[in-house]
């Protein structure tokens, strides 16, 4: 009868909404207090061993590696990784529940972390402009405006990403677009990972590169607190720190490069 769907509708309209489950690693001390805490956005090839290696040598610093995607997530909390290399298994074994976690939950992740590492995917745009050669930036910029409108505070932005030069510029704009006034520092740490020898590259780089501003203070902070934690492991004199163009035109340079090398 009408009565009947006028009860039913008004029944859905008040019916509150359900809270979403989120996979999360169980801390194995939750008491635990840290010193610093770290989020990456992306748990893929790159994203998932970086934050293993830093989560090792830095274990006073809480490490959470955050993505959309539940099954990736629980993969990694698995005893079966989604991705394979020599020594991962162990890196990752031996942080996770400790300082290492793994999480579907980004937005709590976000705010959690004072230092977010953003390592999405940048496929070939299929359509447009540039289509079968240019970057697809669509995953990086919804990650940006995601970053900017729940953040609870100050953060440090890392692209970690193989990105168009000047793409940091752009992603500042777009954090700084927020309405709250919250301020953001975007920083360009570029990956020089070489499948089958990931977990070698990171422990034992030949360099670490960090692109950012130095023209404020907050930028500067930002730039030497990448340092410090990198300072865990690797040796000063390869640790460089440049501007943030010369930073995202250096990985594509070494790609380049690499490119020539091989097809050569």
């Amino acid at each position: 009868s009408v009565l009947d769907k006028l009860t039913n509708n008004m029944s859905t309209e008040t019916k509150p909404e359900e809270k979403k489950e989120y996979i999360t690693t169980k801390a194995i001390d939750t008491n635990r207090k840290f010193e610093y805490c770290i989020a990456c956005l992306g748990a893929g090839y790159v994203g998932g061993p970086t934050m293993g290696m830093i989560a090792l040598k830095c274990p006073e610093v809480k490490v959470i590696v955050a993505d959309i995607n539940p099954k990736q997530i629980q993969r990694w909390n698995s005893d079966k990784l989604p991705i394979y290399e020599p020594g991962l298994d162990e890196v990752i074994k031996a942080c996770r529940g400790r300082n290492l976690f793994f999480t579907s939950d980004v937005t709590q992740a976000i705010k959690d972390a004072t230092m977010i590492f953003v390592s999405v995917n940048t496929p070939t745009k299929k359509y447009g402009m540039g289509a079968g050669k240019a970057a697809d930036l669509k995953n990086w910029e919804l990650a940006a405006r995601h970053i900017a409108s729940v953040a609870n505070g100050s953060k440090i932005v890392i692209e970690k990403s193989t990105l168009p030069v000047r793409t940091a510029h752009s992603m500042l704009r777009v954090l700084h677009a927020n309405e709250r006034g919250i301020e953001f520092s975007v920083l360009s740490n570029p990956e020089f990972l070489a499948e089958g020898t990931a977990i070698r590259d990171l422990s034992q780089p030949d360099r670490v590169l960090i692109g950012g501003n130095r023209n404020k203070k907050l930028d500067i902070e930002a730039i030497n607190k990448l340092v410090w934690i990198y300072k865990h492991w690797v040796p000063s004199e390869r640790i460089l720190t440049t501007n943030l163009w010369s930073s995202e035109l250096s990985k594509l340079v070494a790609n380049a490069f690499l490119a020539q090398r091989v097809s050569s």
